[in-house]
């Protein structure tokens, strides 16, 4: 794997189709699990016209993603399409444990700012995704074959009612 980056993806990036927005030889590597993180919705990005997913510490908890191979020269596109230049999130390495038990380092990112925790059942109205950013996410854990249970989980989180469109146009010009 010399010159590539396994990258832990958790939200929509577990889409295909929106990893490849940015990351169009973005290759999947597998699945895993990200043990004593939780999913959570703190910062609202135009991209989705609503809250995107972060990963948040939580002893007890893990988070299911896909695992993509991204070639080093492209990260700086990933950064772009994660919005680190604009203070939204950072990137981070961590452990993920695959289905078959292998730890790997992965970069991932999570938003910079924090909030209170809550659980996702209880999500206050102001930090909830769209339906759209939920459909991607549950659309790409789908595509990623992530377990029956925690897509059931995915599936669970409330939406905001807003019925918009992701801002794809929008969406492209990140990744410059």
């Amino acid at each position: 794997m010399d010159g590539t980056t396994l990258y832990f993806a958790f939200g929509s990036n577990l889409s295909t189709a929106r990893m490849h927005i940015c990351n169009p030889n973005a290759v999947r590597y597998g699945i895993g699990k990200l043990n004593n993180y939780q999913i959570d919705f703190i910062t609202y990005t135009k991209t989705w016209e609503g809250y995107a997913g972060t990963i948040v510490p939580k002893k007890g908890s893990h988070v299911w993603g896909a695992i993509w191979e991204i070639k080093n020269e492209d990260l700086k596109a990933l950064d772009n399409q994660e919005g680190v230049r604009f203070n939204i999130y950072h990137p981070i390495t961590v452990e993920v444990e695959t289905p078959k038990g292998e730890i790997l380092q992965c970069r991932s990112y999570r938003q910079v700012a924090s909030a209170e925790e809550v659980s996702l059942e209880s999500l206050p109205e102001e930090r909830k995704p769209t339906l759209a950013y939920l459909k991607t996410m549950i659309n790409g854990a789908v595509e990623s074959s992530l377990p029956e249970e925690y897509i059931n989980f995915l599936k669970k989180i409330p939406d905001n009612g807003a019925s918009v469109k992701p801002n794809l146009k929008f969406q492209f010009e990140i990744c410059l």
